[in-house]
């Protein structure tokens, strides 16, 4: 399928899910990234889910990684630039939504892309060969390309693989794992 039918299609999917069921099956994504080889590092990039979107709950993540005392780092975004800026989740970090329903930090310690570690990447939809799709701003693209080469791009997804996104392009960063209810999917391999 294409970007665009995908887009089309999972939108669809994530709106008749129910708030029950969004959190049950956020709880056991999270459940499934505490199997993943990726507790050695130190700063680990999360998103906040854009609730009316029906996205993933992090929260869970959010604790997980708050149990293990791990760095946590938030991003705000510039819509002029489609840039991402980073900053370190502290008690005294404000978070409050941007126009687009997204919640961010406000301001905070300021984190360099090269220090971090793992990405948790949001995504609409990804395929079997590790190729996501998001909302089409590109902003988690533009951000990947930054990080370092080993550092780990781990997608989540309340739906399974699909067989192949057609459209892809050059500029489109692969993810490393993508993390679903029931698998755990390993690009590396």
């Amino acid at each position: 399928m294409t970007k665009k039918e995908l887009r089309t299609k999972y939108n669809a999917l994530r709106q008749k899910l129910s708030e029950t069921t969004i959190e049950d099956l956020s709880l056991q994504i999270a459940n499934q990234i505490i199997q993943l080889d990726i507790w050695q590092h130190s700063f680990y990039h999360l998103f906040l889910p854009i609730e009316t979107k029906n996205e993933v709950n992090t929260e869970y993540i959010l604790q997980v990684l708050a149990g293990k005392d791990k760095n946590i780092v938030l991003s705000a975004s510039d819509f002029s630039t489609r840039e991402m800026t980073h900053f370190l989740l502290t008690d005294a970090t404000k978070i409050k939504k941007n126009k687009y329903d997204i919640p961010e930090p406000v301001d905070g310690l300021e984190v360099p892309v090269s220090k971090i570690n793992v990405v948790f990447v949001p995504l609409l939809a990804f395929d079997e060969k590790g190729n996501r799709i998001g909302y089409g701003k590109g902003f988690y693209d533009q951000f990947l390309s930054k990080c370092q080469p080993e550092t780990i791009k781990i997608g989540v997804s309340f739906f399974e693989a699909e067989t192949l996104i057609f459209d892809t392009l050059s500029t489109d960063i692969q993810l490393d794992y993508c993390v679903t209810p029931t698998k755990v999917y390993n690009f590396l391999i």
